[in-house]
């Protein structure tokens, strides 16, 4: 899991944006970094090392069920950053779908769009903890 040092600077990029979150954000940024959390975590259990090409039905279901705390968040939340989250976090959805309906598209390029809007969930979420900080210090609230 954590074998390569790529795969542990983004263990700690995402450690370090839930934890910002956690800290510094408002109840959609912590309800947000909570659900990522626990999603990123439950792929790690779920994910078959060195099982490739087949559906994972698992993460599929993981990657549905953040798709939708997000767009809940979209809905209920005054917030810009959710509806963008949700936007990504479709795109892995799709590409689960595609993986379905046996579009065969190659492994690789499934993995990147994964891994880059994965990032950008995290730039999103980091974003909308920081302004929400940014907002309560200029109220005089922290």
């Amino acid at each position: 899991m954590f074998d390569t040092p790529q795969a542990q600077i983004g263990a700690a990029l995402s450690v370090a944006v839930i934890a910002f979150a956690l800290l510094k954000g408002d109840e959609p940024e912590r309800t947000g970094s909570v659900a990522y959390g626990l999603a990123w975590f439950a792929s790690l259990l779920i994910q078959g090392d060195g099982v490739g090409g087949g559906v994972s039905w698992g993460l599929a279901a993981v990657d549905l069920i953040l798709l939708g705390v997000f767009s809940g968040l979209a809905w209920k939340s005054r917030r810009a950053w959710p509806a963008w989250a949700s936007g990504l976090q479709s795109l892995v959805v799709m590409s689960h779908l595609l993986t379905f309906i046996d579009a065969r598209p190659p492994l690789m390029a499934f993995y990147v769009v994964v891994n880059l809007a994965s990032y950008g969930i995290l730039v999103t979420l980091a974003l909308g903890a920081w302004l929400a900080w940014r907002d309560r210090r200029a109220a005089g609230v922290e």
